[in-house]
């Protein structure tokens, strides 16, 4: 019995933490497509003589851009060092560790 429920502890756990990884991935292709179309149209405004100075487009400058480009950069690098350095060894690592602490019994003297 104790060994199914262990079995169902660390199942759980593996099911959140590969939730929070897609929800994580999924948010960052998401950030990608909107970097891409805001890069795009930074650079028809400066280099086309389209008229994009209607609301939305009007804000997208150089400063905005190197700004944007700046955090996703971050954004990229901390993709890499989750999905890429802290590998499945570390996610089974963290799993033990966190079941370690859940299934401590604490001792009264």
């Amino acid at each position: 019995m104790e060994n199914n429920s262990s079995n169902n502890i660390e199942e759980n756990e593996l099911q959140q933490l590969a939730s929070k990884k897609v929800a994580k991935l999924k948010s960052f292709y998401k950030y990608t497509f909107f970097y891409i179309i805001a890069l795009i149209v930074y650079v028809l405004k400066q280099y086309t003589e389209l008229p994009l100075h209607s609301f939305p487009f009007q804000f997208i400058n150089g400063v905005v851009m190197s700004i944007w480009t700046a955090v996703y950069i971050s954004c990229v690098i901390d993709m890499v060092v989750s999905f890429k350095f802290l590998g499945r060894e570390w996610e089974e690592r963290k799993l033990r560790s966190l079941l370690e602490k859940k299934n401590k019994v604490q001792k009264w003297e």
